[in-house]
């Protein structure tokens, strides 16, 4: 079933198309989480999206009708324009598509508020906005405004940054709770404190694991890792406590979402390997970073 997959995956023309899915799916998730979870509570997310609902509700305040889905389409263009060459026009298509379709969703769907308590939608609400981000991301895409941000500047530094970006989105809180109440701000940074947390936990790509293999044979172990990533490997000859066998402890660092694909590789190759996985909490040097698509 995991060749099968990795066939799949590997048909470029087939790969998009189900990232397009994902895409899809991802957008029709916040239009009905803005719908139901955001709106009857006046909570508002981070990035360009809580940007556009900020505006949207000054403006009715104001007395004018400013569209969320205008104002996310209208802020979301130029950063993906720059993005195109900065990134990869794959990245920005999909994400594309994804704010575009926030923004029909919007107009075309309109779906009733399951709950009007405030901790129940903040706690459903926030999970599955940070669901729909992380499936974006995870689909080679985003979901537009400080994502393209947060995806650039992680390409130039090589490490994740939303937790960089969540206390950036907190100075637009505070302008809206100075706007609207500070009871609405301090809700608005719970639920964006979830998202985060969901999309952290989900989405791999700048995580790094350290990769340990005890094998017999290190020549095996050493052809069917290089032929599955780019990165450097050591070799370490010990011996056995028990028998006093000579061994070979095989270590790397790649990153977590490689490392199903080479435990795949490996164990195929020898079946009777021991493989180690630990997490690495700091990386100093150079690291091979697969770029986005």
């Amino acid at each position: 079933m995991y060749d099968f997959y990795q066939k799949l995956q590997a048909n470029r023309k087939i790969a998009f198309f189900f990232s397009l899915i994902k895409v899809i799916v991802s957008a029709f998730m916040q239009a009905f989480v803005m719908q139901v979870f955001m709106n009857p509570c006046n909570l508002i997310s981070g990035g360009f999206t809580g940007i556009s609902l900020f505006i949207s509700r000054v403006g009715a305040a104001m007395g004018f009708n400013w569209p969320v889905s205008m104002l996310i389409i209208l802020l979301n263009l130029p950063v993906a324009l720059f993005c195109a060459k900065a990134i990869s026009k794959r990245f920005v298509v999909l994400s594309a598509v994804q704010f575009i379709l926030v923004s029909v969703f919007l107009e075309i769907f309109h779906f009733e508020p399951f709950f009007y308590d405030i901790t129940i939608n903040l706690l459903f609400g926030g999970i599955l906005w940070g669901a729909a981000s992380s499936l974006a991301l995870t689909a080679g895409g985003s979901t537009g405004g400080s994502d393209f941000i947060a995806q650039y500047v992680a390409k130039k530094i090589h490490r994740s940054i939303f937790n960089i970006v969540f206390y950036c989105n907190c100075a637009m809180y505070i302008a809206y709770g100075f706007s609207f109440g500070w009871i609405y701000c301090a809700y608005s940074i719970i639920f964006q404190y979830l998202s985060t947390t969901v999309i952290n936990k989900t989405y791999k790509r700048f995580q790094r694991v350290t990769i340990e293999i005890t094998c017999k044979d290190p020549k095996i172990v050493i052809a069917a890792f290089m032929d599955t990533v780019r990165h450097g490997m050591s070799v370490i000859e010990c011996k056995g406590a028990y028998k006093g066998e000579t061994y070979y402890i095989c270590k790397s660092t790649i990153s977590s979402y490689e490392l199903q694909r080479v435990c795949h590789a490996v164990e195929s190759a020898d079946p009777k390997v021991l493989i180690n996985v630990y997490q690495s909490l700091s990386f100093y040097g150079n690291f091979f970073e697969k770029p986005i698509e």
